[in-house]
């Protein structure tokens, strides 16, 4: 089973569901603006992807600078709280599997989570090709 914790006005996250769309799964979904997070839940997800709430941190369009969050002396558990709160502080997407747990950005950091890669070829939104027509990783 493949969860993608998604937001469906990111460019990125859109990618990535269409990408584990096409390997042949069909992911969990978790809008996690519209259901939040847990302490647990975010502890667990950074934990398993190897990352910290600082580097977790999504600093543009979202409230962080205004916050206070981008200091470097900001201690990691003022942060957490802050994405607790604020749901949107959580860079995404970030996708788990039997193969491991990532934040997949850039779209084909969900490449190597997938039992199988989908077939080419395959664009991003913006045109860029991930995958060729024979099959081919590209870049």
């Amino acid at each position: 089973m493949i969860v993608i914790h998604h937001n469906p006005d990111c460019g990125t996250s859109r990618n990535v569901l269409e990408i584990i769309r096409k390997s042949g799964s069909e992911p969990v979904v978790i809008d996690y603006l519209r259901e939040g997070w847990t302490r647990p839940q975010l502890l667990a997800l950074f934990a398993a992807a190897g990352l910290t709430p600082r580097s977790a941190l999504r600093e543009t369009k979202s409230p962080a600078a205004e916050l206070g969050l981008l200091d470097a002396g900001v201690a990691e558990e003022v942060i957490l709280d802050a994405m607790l709160a604020h749901p949107v502080l959580v860079n995404r997407p970030i996708v788990a599997s039997p193969k491991g747990v990532r934040l997949c950005r850039p779209s084909e950091a969900v490449l190597p989570l997938l039992d199988r890669l989908p077939p080419g070829p395959l664009h991003k939104e913006d045109g860029q090709m991930i995958i060729d027509a024979a099959g081919n990783l590209v870049g």
